[in-house]
């Protein structure tokens, strides 16, 4: 008997590890395949050159300025010179960061709303489903397989930035300026990922690609739009500003509206984007006049600058994680026979 046990309990651990190696076999296939359809559509290739054409833009505004930027002694980033190429601009554009935080989100938007139900309105899912594939492995990979050509396209143009500033300046890019610049591009796939999951969770909720186009796009316009300007309205009407009388209490005030901006993912982009890209940000709250007083301009190091922005970098994870986990949960519950 002790055997036999023992036989069946290899037996039994064989074919786990079969179907183990099975399932991540099926799941690299699916990404395969979900990275082909996406290189070879017209929709991914307008935006990857939208996007290209704004970097190179604002790299190019960036490289003309660059002097004066630099030689700027009130500027305490002023030393940060491949981080002055994706913030400084002379204003006839926006720099790339600001781009991105409105461009990012019609990037993931791009990639997820028609996910599932295109997939079930050309019958295609139903075969999908009668081959050999699970149904995590589909949802997962096709926000892996999105996910992975955006972070390939991001860290693509932050090396061509390093390269091109290498090749004209022939200044070396310091490391502290690597783990920043490249610290910002993680954030910024996050950025795109929430998107991403959102618009992935409306192919799934809508039958039509079209009502979860739309759906993720309202989204965006709200978010992007009307959020603010629906806040400063409702605190206006709440608490207006003629009430407050000490300092103290207009920086509660502030503090307490942009706390509720922050609900926001793009004020969440923003405020850790600033916060990497530009070193003497030592603060995203208001701050008293007792609390600047003696205070020294001077870039933070990179852990403390991280500290900081650690909050929004954590709200943006959440966020993107609660959608692709709603997702799961519906996908996994849906019937696809219908």
């Amino acid at each position: 008997m002790p055997m036999k046990s023992l036989a069946a309990f290899s037996k039994g651990t064989s074919i786990k590890s079969e179907l183990a190696a099975d399932s991540t076999t099926t799941f690299r296939v699916v990404v395969d395949k979900e990275m082909t359809d996406h290189i070879r559509s017209w929709r991914l290739i307008l935006l990857l050159a939208l996007l290209a054409l704004t970097f190179f833009g604002a790299l190019y505004v960036s490289l003309n300025n660059i002097r004066s930027v630099v030689s700027n002694a009130q500027d305490p980033d002023s030393t940060f010179l491949y981080l002055k190429l994706l913030t400084s601009t002379d204003g006839a554009m926006p720099p790339f960061h600001v781009f991105l935080n409105f461009l990012g989100p019609l990037l993931g938007i791009a990639l997820g709303f028609d996910a599932i139900n295109s997939e079930q309105n050309n019958g295609t899912l139903i075969r999908l489903m009668a081959q050999p594939v699970y149904r995590d492995n589909l949802i997962l990979a096709k926000s892996a397989s999105a996910l992975i050509l955006v972070g390939t396209l991001f860290f693509t143009l932050v090396l061509l930035m390093i390269g091109a500033g290498l090749y004209i300046t022939g200044v070396l890019i310091e490391p502290v300026e690597v783990l920043r610049i490249f610290t910002f591009t993680v954030v910024a796939v996050v950025y795109v990922g929430f998107w991403l999951s959102l618009s992935i969770l409306f192919s799934i909720a809508f039958k039509q690609t079209a009502t979860s186009a739309l759906a993720a796009i309202g989204v965006w316009l709200f978010f992007t739009v009307f959020y603010q300007i629906v806040v400063n309205l409702a605190v206006a009407a709440f608490i207006p500003r003629q009430t407050i009388q000490t300092e103290a209490e207009m920086v509660g005030y502030n503090e307490m509206v942009l706390n509720i901006l922050r609900l926001a993912p793009s004020q969440l982009f923003s405020d850790a984007t600033t916060t990497l890209l530009m070193p003497s940000v030592r603060s995203l709250g208001p701050m008293t006049m007792e609390q600047m007083a003696g205070a020294i301009p001077s870039p933070l190091p990179f852990t403390e600058s991280l500290m900081v922005v650690c909050p929004q970098l954590s709200g943006l994870l959440a966020a993107t994680f609660l959608c692709f986990a709603y997702s799961y949960y519906l996908f996994m519950r849906r019937e696809i026979r219908s």
